[in-house]
């Protein structure tokens, strides 16, 4: 099995689909049809299903439209999944412009709501980074742990934030809330892409696991030494 068909396989209990049509009588009219047409037919359904798929399913579920270039896109995150890259060596540079900042500061300087997990409790530490032209922040982040734990929030409606090149196993769908997400298990290459599409490699640092999701056009990142099972358990205790 392919690794396209067992995506497509993966996301079969996401959709909602209608019982299907009796089509006895458009099969025994293609079978009376020329083998070259029958061909020309596969090619033109192959396409109308990837169609399907893309329309169906909600811009966060969208991930499957890149499968097949080797590319997840989904909640605001990029997840390359072709072969692993040599991870960086050193500590990664800051995001653009991130500060410590209080929670409440924090809060007022992003235009999302900050949510707590109330399995984590309060932050240790509060980040914003990213500011535009009206210093409105595009991220947030909450740390624990002593940074080995921690949680990002972005703007869900901007295309890109995190870039990920996923060392195998890789990416697997699971659900948060009953709702789509990412679960990447086990270390991978972590960089930030800037508001122009850029990918700043010099903010290129190893991730550990990590579970993708999102909630009210916010989407978030939960990185740390968790276990699928509990990282699922603190996302949907965001409060």
């Amino acid at each position: 099995m392919g690794d396209l068909e067992r995506e497509l396989r993966d996301l079969s209990a996401w959709l909602d689909t209608p019982d299907p049509p009796d089509v006895t009588a458009r099969v025994r009219v293609r079978l009376s049809t020329p083998a070259s047409r029958r061909r020309r037919w596969r090619s033109l359904a192959a396409v109308a299903i990837v169609t399907v798929l893309v329309a169906v399913l909600p811009p966060t579920r969208a991930a499957i439209a890149d499968v097949v270039t080797g590319l997840l896109r989904f909640a605001g995150v990029s997840i390359a999944t072709g072969p692993a890259p040599t991870p960086p060596g050193g500590g990664a540079s800051p995001l653009p412009g991130q500060r410590v900042v209080a929670l409440d500061e924090a809060q007022r300087a992003v235009r999302f709501p900050i949510r707590l997990p109330t399995r984590l409790g309060s932050p240790e530490q509060v980040l914003v980074a990213d500011p535009d032209a009206t210093d409105r922040y595009r991220v947030a982040t909450l740390l624990y742990d002593g940074g080995a734990l921690r949680v990002d929030a972005f703007d869900g409606h901007l295309d890109l934030s995190f870039h990920k090149e996923v060392i195998p196993p890789g990416a697997t769908w699971v659900q948060v809330n009953g709702d789509f997400a990412v679960w990447v298990d086990g270390p991978h290459v972590l960089s930030y892409v800037d508001r122009a599409g850029e990918i700043r490699r010099e903010t290129a640092r190893l991730a550990a696991s990590t579970l993708i999701w999102q909630d009210n056009d916010v989407s978030y990142r939960l990185e740390g030494d968790l276990t699928k099972a509990e990282a699922i358990e603190i996302a949907r205790s965001l409060r």
